[in-house]
């Protein structure tokens, strides 16, 4: 028998505490063996017995509790993952000053696994200097501290500190899990991610679009994250949910998206172009709908360019070192092709794949080969799309140095 991975879930006292449940639910239905760990004031808002029913292990806070099987130690020294979510505020200080005043900041000094904490705590509070200080010192160590989402707070509040939906801490984890006690390869580091597509504006009721999904672009957004890159996903039409410890800037058209890509790209590390760009625009918008007209056929479209945002990033690099990756939809002659676009853009990387109605465009696989202005090839068999992002920032670390 395959042993479970063993998780250990901390949960610290803040009202985004019931959130837990749900991520619990998706730890053990997708087969890991779950410890549920919170602190006094987390069974303040959801009891002990909600936790213990849905890990099917028993729950404790007090390092007096079963003391002769050494808990403060044990659990941490047998986890394969240690995730904290919600981390408060003060969680967040005990765990990078080293305090163990209960069972979880025990746990979490004993651990030798990956650790995630997922804060969630009022906006004030996460800007406030000691908070990003101690932010700053548990990412150094390794730790992959998770942005927080921005929403809804307790209250009337809004603002950046909402604890990210429950799906995307799972996939966060999932993928920490996978490169197991690896170190965060990418921390320190600020990469931006495009994604989905842009649609250009024809009338009121009508657009130019294309089929991309925007799926390989929130792979690569959540692989970075999970590699502890302080990551800017500027999506495009995706309608997907925000990945955990992303921020997200919204784009609609070529223009908007090349804007919120020069904007963010400044600071950039690295810039990943996943997004599907439309090369043209039409010349002129209709503010009404273009109807149709009996007996008569339309008027043509006349398509005027877009800008070239890859080519315009890969040649006017933000700092020096800056990798940029760009992607290359082919319908034939893949390599061929992408050869020739790598050398036209002038980027580092180009993942160059075969599409069509049925080939990648909405699939939660993918099957490329990422060309290297270097003269490498690196073909990535059919697979997770995650699979392929994790090769591309491979590449990407290979690079930077």
């Amino acid at each position: 028998m395959v042993d479970k991975p063993r998780v250990v879930l901390g949960v610290s006292g803040g009202i985004a505490a019931y959130k837990a449940c749900e991520l619990l639910r998706r730890f053990t239905e997708s087969g890991h063996d779950v410890r549920v760990v919170p602190t006094a004031s987390a069974l303040r808002f959801v009891g002990a017995a909600t936790f213990s029913a849905l890990s099917g292990n028993p729950v404790a806070t007090d390092v007096w509790d079963s003391v002769h099987e050494v808990p403060h130690v044990r659990i941490g020294q047998h986890a394969d993952l240690v995730v904290v979510a919600p981390a408060t505020v003060d969680m967040l200080a005990k765990a990078a000053h080293g305090l163990a005043d209960d069972l979880l900041t025990n746990t979490l000094l004993t651990a030798r696994c990956p650790v995630v904490f997922a804060p969630a705590m009022h906006t004030e509070m996460w800007e406030h200097p000691a908070t990003q200080e101690n932010v700053a010192t548990l990412r150094r160590r390794g730790a992959v501290v998770v942005e927080p989402a921005v929403g809804r707070l307790t209250g009337v509040d809004t603002g950046k500190g909402r604890l990210p939906d429950p799906g995307e801490i799972f996939e966060v984890c999932r993928r920490v899990l996978a490169r197991g006690v690896q170190e965060p390869d990418l921390r320190g580091r600020h990469v931006v991610v495009s994604a989905g597509g842009t649609r250009e504006p024809l009338d009121p009721v009508r657009f130019l679009g294309n089929r991309s999904s925007g799926k390989q672009g929130y792979a690569l957004a959540r692989t970075a994250a999970a590699r502890g890159a302080r990551v800017t996903l500027i999506e495009a039409n995706t309608h997907l949910p925000d990945p955990a410890g992303v921020d997200v800037v919204r784009a609609g058209t070529a223009v908007q998206l090349r804007e919120a890509v020069l904007k963010a790209a400044a600071d950039a590390d690295a810039v990943v172009m996943a997004a599907a760009v439309a090369d043209f625009r039409p010349a002129a918008y209709a503010t009404g709908k273009i109807k149709k007209k009996d007996g008569k056929e339309p008027e043509p479209i006349v398509l005027v360019r877009n800008p070239d945002i890859l080519a315009e990033v890969s040649a006017e690099r933000a700092r020096a070192g800056q990798v940029i990756v760009g992607f290359a939809a082919e319908t034939d002659d893949v390599l061929a092709n992408g050869r020739a676009k790598l050398a036209r853009k002038g980027c580092d990387l180009l993942v160059v794949n075969e599409v069509g109605e049925r080939k990648t465009f909405g699939s939660e696989e993918n099957e490329a080969v990422v060309l290297g202005a270097d003269g490498s090839e690196n073909p990535v068999p059919h697979g997770p799309k995650e699979a392929l992002a994790d090769i591309v920032w491979d590449l990407v670390v290979d690079r930077l140095g």
